[in-house]
C-alpha cells in the first residue's frame, strides 16, 4: 500500500507541474482522457440548464399516457462523433428539429464552464449538424504550431486560432488582405511568418517598406522587388499595373473559347492557363501604407495619388492576374485622403493586432464584423502578437503567430533565395544584395510573441 501510494503522489504531482509548465503536454498525457470521460457523463444534465434541449414528440407524450409510463424527459442534440485534439476535443452534434446553430453559439460560455474546459467555439457544418470545439488550455499564451499543416498552392499557415485550428493565409480565397498594428503589437512578427510560408512557393514578392527598408530588406533575397521611399513606391507600383495589363493580354488570346473546349477550361484567370504560359504570382507587401498616403507639398500629394490609384487599380482588377496585396499599417482612417475607403473596400481579409485607437478598429471590422471592433481595442499592451481576425463574411477570431525572430526569417529567405523569380518588369526594382551569407543558428525562440 505505501508503495502504491508513493506512487499515485508521484503521478498527481508530475501531472500538476505538467499542467503548470507544460499544458500541451499535460493535455495529451491526462487532459484529453478526463474531458471527454466528463463531457458524456455531464452531457444531459448539462444540456438542459443551458436551454439546449426539446421537448419530446407529442406522440412519445401520447404513447406514455395510454401505457401509464413515466413522461419522457427533454431531448438534448445527439452526439453524433467526440474526437480529441492535440488542444482540446471536437463534438459533432446533431440538432434536434426546432434546435439553431445560434442557440449552441448563445450558450458557448455557458458550456465552457459546465465542461471545465478553456474555450468553447461552434460552426455549422451543414444543416443541421453543428461541430462543437473546445480547448482544454489557453493554446495563444504560448503558440506551438501543429508539425503537419494543410499547405497548398498560395496557402501558408501564420498563426494559431484560439480553438486550436491553424489559421491560414489563402490568396485564392482571399487576395488582399489589410493587417493593422500599433508599434510593438506584434504586427512585424506576423508579416515575417507571412514571407517564411510564402519563401518556398513559387511566387514573387514585392516589398514597399518606407522605414528606410529596415523591416523588408534584411529578407531582400528572397524578394523580386523592394521600395524604400514612396518615389520608388510610385515607380514600382506603375511597373506592377503595366504588368497586370499584360497578364491581361495573354489571357486573352489564350481563352480558348472555341465551341469544343468545356466551360471549365475556360481561361478566365492566371490559373486557368496551361502551367508553361502561366505568369508567376505576385504578393505585394506594404509595411506602412500611411508613408504612401501622407504629403506635405503639392509635388508630393501628385505623387500620393499616383500611388493610391495604382493600389486601388491593384486591389480591382489584380487578383485574376495574379497580383495580390498585403496591406500593413499602424494606423488606417479617412483622414489619410481619398481613395483610403475605396482601398479597403477591395481588401477582404482583416487582421488586427493592438491599437491605440477605436477609429482604425472601425475602418477594420465596422463594415463587416462590428462586434469585432470592441474585441480588437480590448487587446492588452502584454500579450503582443494576439490579434483578431476576419473576413467579409462576418466571422472572425482570435489568432497569434508563432515567434519568429528576424534572423529565422533572414535564414529562410536565404536557403530558398534561389527560387526568387526575376520579372523583367521588376529588373530595375531588384534589390542588390551581396553573395549569400552563410546561415547563422537562430537563439531559442521566446515562448512569448513578440
Amino acid at each position: 500500500m505505501t508503495a502504491f501510494t508513493v506512487a499515485l503522489v508521484l503521478v498527481v504531482a508530475a501531472a500538476g507541474l505538467l499542467r503548470w509548465r507544460r499544458p500541451a503536454w499535460y493535455w495529451l498525457a491526462f487532459g484529453v482522457t478526463l474531458a471527454a470521460l466528463r463531457v458524456l457523463v455531464r452531457y444531459r444534465s448539462v444540456m438542459d440548464p443551458c436551454g439546449l434541449t426539446v421537448p419530446p414528440a407529442r406522440w412519445r407524450l401520447a404513447l406514455a399516457r395510454a401505457t401509464n409510463r413515466p413522461i419522457p424527459e427533454p431531448r438534448p442534440p445527439r452526439i453524433r462523433r467526440l474526437r480529441p485534439t492535440r488542444t482540446g476535443l471536437v463534438l459533432r452534434l446533431k440538432l434536434r428539429p426546432g434546435q439553431d446553430v445560434f442557440d449552441i453559439a448563445a450558450a458557448s460560455d455557458r458550456l465552457r464552464h459546465s465542461f471545465s474546459m478553456f474555450g468553447v467555439t461552434s460552426r455549422e457544418v451543414r444543416s443541421g449538424v453543428v461541430e462543437v470545439r473546445m480547448t482544454g488550455y489557453d493554446v495563444l499564451k504560448r503558440v506551438q504550431m501543429p508539425a503537419e499543416t494543410e499547405t497548398r498552392a498560395m496557402r501558408v499557415p501564420v498563426a494559431l486560432r484560439e480553438d486550436g485550428s491553424v489559421h491560414y493565409r489563402d490568396y485564392r480565397a482571399i487576395p488582399h488582405a489589410l493587417t493593422l498594428g500599433a508599434t510593438e503589437s506584434g504586427k512585424s512578427v506576423y508579416q515575417r511568418n507571412l514571407v517564411a510560408g510564402l519563401a518556398p512557393l513559387d511566387v514573387a514578392l514585392v516589398g514597399i517598406d518606407c522605414k528606410q527598408g529596415v523591416e523588408l530588406f534584411p529578407l531582400a533575397r528572397r524578394f523580386s522587388a523592394l521600395a524604400d521611399s514612396p518615389d520608388t513606391a510610385a515607380e514600382l507600383l506603375d511597373a506592377l499595373v503595366a504588368r497586370m495589363a499584360d497578364v491581361y493580354r495573354l489571357i486573352r488570346t489564350q481563352q480558348r473559347i472555341t465551341v469544343d473546349v468545356p466551360d471549365a477550361e475556360i481561361a478566365a484567370d492566371i490559373w486557368d492557363l496551361p502551367d508553361k504560359l502561366r505568369p508567376t504570382p505576385v504578393v505585394v507587401l506594404v509595411d506602412e501604407v500611411a508613408e504612401l498616403a501622407l504629403y506635405a507639398t503639392k509635388e508630393e500629394e501628385r505623387r500620393r495619388d499616383r500611388i493610391i490609384t495604382a493600389l486601388v487599380r491593384l486591389a480591382q482588377l489584380g487578383r485574376a492576374a495574379g497580383i495580390y496585396l498585403e496591406i500593413c499599417g499602424q494606423r488606417f482612417g479617412s483622414e489619410l485622403g481619398k481613395g483610403i475607403t475605396m482601398l479597403r473596400a477591395q481588401l477582404t481579409g482583416r487582421t488586427a493586432h493592438r491599437l491605440n485607437d477605436e477609429t482604425s478598429a472601425n475602418m477594420a471590422f465596422g463594415d463587416i464584423a462590428p462586434d469585432a471592433v470592441l474585441a480588437a481595442i480590448q487587446i492588452p499592451a502584454e500579450l503582443r502578437g494576439l490579434a483578431i481576425a476576419g473576413d467579409a463574411s462576418g466571422g472572425w477570431h482570435r489568432i497569434r503567430a508563432p515567434h519568429t525572430s528576424l534572423r529565422q526569417a533572414v535564414n529562410l529567405c536565404n536557403r530558398y533565395a534561389d527560387r526568387t523569380p526575376n520579372p523583367p518588369e521588376l529588373a530595375p526594382f531588384r534589390p542588390t544584395t551581396g553573395t549569400a551569407t552563410e546561415l547563422v543558428p537562430s537563439a531559442k525562440a521566446s515562448p512569448a510573441t513578440a
